[in-house]
């Protein structure tokens, strides 16, 4: 009997989504704009993109299930939160401490996937969990009280709820319905949600900074996160966030490139640990498909 080999191809696609969503790091830090502005204009911009994405490529866009539409527009919802509190986070202190922050997501979605989902709770996604929270806990510089960084880092933890919340139910989504399509929905959502900022916003402004939050729309969000999605096919979504906790580790070298922003000792001790997750889990799901 002929064994079928693993497809590296999702590992891939995981990694190749992680690389462009981990340029909203430094894209935040270099909008300076209000992160409901940044986060609205980047929704009109992601949604006009992947209309005409889905349009080009023939996708049906109609979700005749009422139940399933009100599920991902309610995920358009958390999705939304989660963008604007992480860049609320990106404002109030570095790329470091911003992306990092949001990395207690794989802790709450190892907790939150066996309620929601049903599925069983595995004892190793806890431990790969707590190995990248103590990643996050050396990389992240100051967790003092006092300062701007604590508030940060509430922001954070904030956005990485609605996150991982937003990542388990969609999960049921993406097996029935178009990746691109599910996206668009959820752009769409947040862009009707922060409209009423069309009416506050700086235009003048918003122009001056019409580059980055192109790329922000198109790179980050119309391709990254939506192979981000695709990726759930494969992967349970926490095993999916641990995969993804590479993140920070993509976003800070960005960030040191064209930011200037120099990481610390502890920072680096902080990736190894993040990174020896998520080499682990990689593994395990290799062996687990040959099996």
């Amino acid at each position: 009997m002929t064994r079928t080999k693993p497809s590296i191809l999702p590992y891939l696609e995981i990694n190749l989504a992680v690389l462009f969503i981990s340029t909203s790091g430094a894209l935040g830090r270099y909008i300076e704009l209000p992160p409901e502005v940044t986060i609205l204009f980047r929704s009109l911009l992601a949604t006009l993109l992947m209309l005409v994405y889905c349009k080009l490529r023939g996708f049906r866009l109609t979700i005749s299930d009422k139940s399933d539409l009100r599920k991902i527009l309610l995920c358009g919802v958390f999705f939304g939160i989660h963008w604007v509190t992480y860049f609320y986070a990106l404002r109030l202190s570095s790329v470091a401490v911003g992306m990092l922050s949001i990395y207690t997501y794989p802790v709450i979605t190892s907790f939150l996937e066996p309620l929601i989902l049903k599925v069983p709770f595995k004892k190793s996604h806890l431990i790969l969990g707590m190995l990248v929270l103590a990643g996050i806990w050396f990389l992240v510089p100051d967790f003092s009280f006092e300062n701007t960084y604590f508030i940060a880092v509430l922001f954070g933890i904030t956005s990485a709820l609605f996150y991982a919340l937003r990542n388990i139910l969609m999960k049921p989504q993406v097996a029935r319905h178009n990746g691109s399509v599910l996206m668009l929905y959820q752009i769409a959502t947040i862009s009707a949600m922060l409209s009423p900022f069309l009416f506050t916003a700086d235009f003048t402004e918003v122009w001056d900074q019409v580059v980055p939050i192109a790329t922000l729309a198109l790179l980050t969000t119309c391709v990254g996160h939506t192979l981000l999605l695709l990726s759930f096919r494969h992967f349970s979504v926490t095993t999916a966030s641990i995969m993804s906790s590479v993140q920070p580790v993509y976003g800070i070298i960005i960030g040191m490139i064209f930011l200037d922003e120099i990481p610390a000792l502890t920072t680096v001790i902080g990736g190894i640990l993040i990174l020896l997750a998520v080499v682990i889990e990689s593994f395990r799901n290799v062996r687990a498909e040959r099996r």
